[in-house]
């Protein structure tokens, strides 16, 4: 008796996807819970695992583009022996995707993973550059290798002094999603800077006895989400979107930060940030952080955002302009921390600066609420009290 393999659905509007790679090599016997294939759509990366043990017989081949519902394989009752080996492959694997590495062992029993995509271009500091869990690590390596596949069966056409290979289904999305944020908004970024001392100084003093409480760090980002908030109820119209001819006003504080992985970029959601104590806030911040490096982001974490923030610091980036996370009508840049020289009562002294970058849509926020709100984050983070009074 054999079982069909089907393309599950994955979230709502998603229709289709690219059987990256199979992990398992036609005629191998698998265990149930065993990762079988990873799909790739353009929002999410999804591991499919056995429901019951067997032998695997493939129908569509690793870089195939299928349907939800379609069939691509089975699992026959009995067969042969488990063999040991796996088409999971590492990055000094050089060989097709579907080919089995001999020595390796097949991956621990793990469940479906998930990791989704979004315009945002830079990860949250400190806890947010996430790589891949170890046991996503093969998986990677042979999605690229199917991902650079022309045809079932061809490698990377090689044109000269460049390869042609295509686009995965994650990069194409976020392709298009930068592409109608330009052409569908009208974007200004404005400017201003900030003293990082305060924040600094109150970290070094409150950081043990954060820990011994809460059980998390005290992190930049969690001061800034704070601020932000402070922001968006002195700046309600960037606490909004274009709805056609409708503006639509939010009267809630979920808040995105833009999280780097080695797979896309992704904009996990902290809900009712004003709501939220500091601590509140980093235990969310370091969940998500766990999330992303055991691939388990999901499409729910990510929707629903009316801000987003994004730190293209912790890369060494100085200064930017951040693209809008559409529909919202606000991006907020962070960079990095760098000592320079400004005036201070008459003379100049050095100080922790960082250069902030308020990316709107002019459409509905005019230059004196965008500097509005720059300020009041710029007022918030210098003086880091009144965030904690919420003032």
């Amino acid at each position: 008796m054999s079982l069909e393999i089907k393309i599950p659905a994955v979230g709502e509007s998603i229709t289709s996807g690219l059987l990256s790679v199979w992990h398992k090599s036609d005629g191998e016997t698998v265990a149930a819970g065993e990762p079988l294939f990873t799909l790739e759509t353009d929002k999410v990366s999804t591991e499919i695992t056995a429901e019951k043990a067997g032998t695997l017989k493939i129908k569509a081949q690793a870089g195939s583009e299928v349907k939800i519902g379609e069939t691509v394989g089975t699992i026959e009752e009995g067969g042969a022996e488990p063999s040991g080996q796996s088409t999971a492959q590492t990055p000094d694997d050089k060989s097709d995707a579907r080919t089995t590495k001999p020595g390796v062992e097949p991956p621990a029993p793990v469940q479906p993973k998930t990791l989704a995509t979004t315009v945002a271009k830079q990860a949250a500091p400190e806890t947010f550059v996430a790589p891949p869990a170890p046991n996503l690590s093969a998986a990677v390596a042979s999605a690229n290798v199917a991902l650079s596949t022309v045809s079932e069966n061809s490698a990377p056409l090689a044109e000269g002094r460049s390869t042609r290979k295509k686009m995965s289904p994650l990069r194409r999305k976020i392709a298009q999603q930068l592409v109608m944020a330009q052409h569908t908004a009208a974007i200004l970024t404005t400017f201003n800077e900030c003293d990082m001392s305060a924040v600094m100084s109150l970290r070094a003093a409150q950081q043990d006895s954060f820990v011994k409480e809460h059980g998390v760090k005290l992190g930049f980002m969690s001061f800034f989400i704070k601020a932000t908030v402070s922001a968006l109820k002195a700046s309600p119209a960037i606490n909004g979107r274009m709805d056609g001819d409708d503006f639509v006003q939010n009267h809630y504080f979920d808040i995105g930060v833009a999280v780097g992985t080695e797979r896309g970029l992704v904009v996990p959601v902290i809900r009712d940030a004003d709501k939220k104590s500091f601590a509140d806030i980093e235990r969310d911040l370091a969940a998500y952080a766990v999330k992303a490096r055991e691939g388990k982001i999901k499409i729910e974490d990510l929707q629903g955002g009316v801000f987003t923030l994004s730190n293209g610091g912790i890369y060494g980036s100085l200064l930017s302009t951040p693209i809008l996370n559409p529909p919202q009508s606000g991006i907020l840049g962070m960079h990095k921390i760098q000592e320079r020289p400004i005036a201070e009562k008459g003379a100049v002294v050095i100080r922790p600066m960082m250069y902030l970058a308020l990316s709107y849509d002019h459409r509905v926020v005019d230059g004196k609420e965008a500097v509005t709100f720059l300020i009041r984050i710029k007022d918030c983070i210098e003086n880091p009290v009144r965030l904690m009074l919420d003032l």
